[in-house]
């Protein structure tokens, strides 16, 4: 047993394996045996899941904090608020994509399944690779931080998204000239076995299986913008990884109680872009202060304020609107 105790990117291995047995546990109880049949999931017992979710990314944080001290915690709490928050935004992508291909909310919790799957380990790859080139080349932290800046900055001028933009989407396009798709579901099937035109048994996609691929692609799209923000926080990749994952797993969860609330957030765009532009200047601040990093609880104390602003700021500009609906 003795290579529990080798390091595995700069960790012990021991760490990443109860990590790991944690998720896989938490997969199981949730897909497997809560979730195993197609369902609508209400509101109420969405946010008692995404609370849950919180719950344990935030237990996780206080573990790091007893096993490895207070500022690998810090850094790990303020990554997963990070990386929660821009979960958020893509929420509200998938909501638009469901909408699109008109998917039954019984049906969408079988889309988002498999695209968290897809994302645990699309991140891992995203995120080794990212650890091994900020070891070897330190200054890429820079264009990191300034990507950040740009995007920031892109979302606070530009025009939120539409459901015309997921139909003129290339891929999409590309996929439907390619594939075979069906006119309509076929229930939660990706693929079915039909008859053609002309009378022979073929293979065809659903549009389900072309929501599984918008996902994805959407949450491909958002760990651009998401890696380098938490790379910006911290370079330890076991951070890293468990803050991705611990805030994209309470991802399904948080959608059913959110898609029905997106017209209360009407400033919450500003709220992730303004954090984005705090998350890349820290580096260049950092520098021109001589010091080597912003102190992770003023990062988290920051961050944390901006949010708050903006939730609070939206749920009382929409009270209103909520009143009379």
């Amino acid at each position: 047993m003795d290579f529990l105790f080798l390091d595995f990117l700069g960790t012990p291995a021991w760490m990443w394996a109860l990590f790991l047995s944690l998720v896989l546990g938490l997969l199981i109880l949730d897909l497997g045996v809560l979730h195993k049949e197609s369902k609508e999931i209400g509101v109420k017992e969405s946010m008692w899941m995404s609370a849950f979710y919180i719950a344990m990314g935030l237990a996780f944080g206080g573990w790091i904090w007893f096993q490895s001290g207070q500022q690998p915690a810090i850094e790990y709490l303020t990554g997963f608020v990070v990386e929660k928050s821009l979960a958020m935004d893509n929420i509200f992508i998938i909501a638009m994509i469901f909408s699109y291909f008109a998917i039954p909310r019984q049906y969408q919790h079988r889309v988002l399944l498999y695209g968290i799957l897809g994302v645990i380990v699309l991140r891992g790859i995203m995120i080794a690779g990212g650890a091994a080139i900020v070891e070897n080349f330190h200054w890429v932290l820079y264009l990191f931080a300034a990507f950040l800046l740009f995007t920031g900055i892109k979302m606070l001028i530009s025009s939120d998204h539409s459901e015309e933009d997921i139909g003129n989407n290339a891929v999409l396009k590309f996929l439907r000239r390619r594939l075979p798709v069906t006119q309509g579901l076929r229930g939660e099937s990706f693929f079915v076995r039909e008859k053609d035109g002309t009378g022979r048994l073929k293979t065809f996609v659903t549009p389900l299986f072309l929501a599984l691929i918008m996902v994805e692609l959407a949450d491909l799209v958002f760990a651009v913008d998401s890696i380098p923000a938490i790379f910006a926080i911290t370079t330890d990749p076991f951070l890293v990884y468990t803050s991705n994952i611990f805030a994209i797993l309470g991802l399904r969860a948080l959608y059913f109680a959110l898609a029905a609330l997106m017209h209360r957030f009407a400033y919450l765009k500003y709220s992730l872009a303004a954090v984005l532009i705090f998350v890349g200047s820290k580096i260049f601040v950092a520098d021109m202060l001589g010091i080597a990093k912003i102190p992770p609880s003023i990062s988290l104390g920051v961050t944390i304020s901006i949010l708050a602003a903006g939730i609070l700021g939206s749920l009382w500009a929409t009270r209103k609107e909520n009143e009379a609906t």
